[in-house]
C-alpha cells in the first residue's frame, strides 16, 4: 500500500492542507498570504519529515525509527546539535513560542513514526525504513519552505534545491532516477529486526 506520508500526518493531526512551494519564487504557490495559524503546519510537517528522511539514511537512524518509542524526544534525536536552531526557525516562521513549537513538532514526529511503522511489512528491516522514506522524499520537499534553509542546517544542500519543487514529466523522471539511487544505497546494509 502506497501512502503520502505528508498528507497522512497533516490529516491525522488536523492541520490545514499544505501548499506546494513554487520552484521559481521559493514561496507558497498562492496569491494569498497564509494565515499565521497555518504557517506552523506548513513549516513543521515537511521540516520534521525531511529530518526523518535524512535521519533514516544511516543504519542507526533507520533502526531508531523502526524500534523507537513513541515517547522519545524526537526533535533532539533527529535534529541533534541543530535542534535549537531549527526550532527557532520554525517558531519564528509561525509566530509560536519555542516551547509550543517544540511540543507540537514532537507530536508531528510521533505521528509520523507511528504511520511509518503501520505501513511497513510485519518483519520490517532498516532497509524497509530507508526505502519507505526515500519514496516519500520528493512529496515532502514539494512543501518545504525554502526560507527555513533546512538543507543548509542539516548539511545537505540538495534538500533546499529548487529542482526538488519542480513537477512535470521530466522532473518526475529525474526524481524516480534519484529514488532508485537512494534505494540502491539503502540495500547495502539490509539487516532484519524481529
Amino acid at each position: 500500500m502506497s501512502i503520502n506520508l505528508l498528507e497522512t500526518v497533516q490529516t491525522q493531526l488536523r492541520y490545514p492542507a499544505l501548499r506546494k512551494i513554487d520552484p521559481n519564487t521559493q514561496v507558497e504557490s498562492t496569491d494569498n498570504i497564509m494565515p499565521d495559524e497555518h504557517q506552523f503546519g506548513q513549516a513543521a510537517i515537511p521540516g520534521i519529515l525531511t529530518a526523518l528522511y535524512k535521519f533514516s539514511r544511516t543504519d542507526d537512524g533507520a533502526d531508531n525509527i523502526l524500534q523507537g518509542s513513541v515517547t522519545s524526544n524526537w526533535t533532539a534525536l533527529i535534529f541533534g546539535d541543530q535542534k535549537e536552531s531549527i526550532i527557532q526557525k520554525i517558531a519564528g516562521f509561525s509566530n509560536l513560542s519555542l516551547e509550543n513549537a517544540e511540543a507540537k513538532m514532537n507530536t508531528i514526529a510521533v505521528t509520523a513514526i507511528t504511520t511509518i511503522k503501520e505501513n511497513l511489512p510485519a518483519k520490517a528491516t532498516i532497509h524497509d525504513v530507508k526505502v519507505f522514506l526515500a519514496g516519500q522524499r520528493n512529496d515532502i520537499l514539494l512543501y518545504l519552505p525554502a526560507v527555513l534553509q533546512l538543507g543548509e542546517i542539516l548539511n545537505d544542500n540538495t534538500l533546499d534545491d529548487r529542482t526538488n519543487k519542480m513537477e512535470g514529466p521530466l522532473s518526475s523522471l529525474m526524481h524516480k532516477i534519484g529514488d532508485k539511487f537512494s534505494e540502491g544505497e539503502a540495500k547495502k546494509n539490509d539487516t532484519v529486526f524481529s
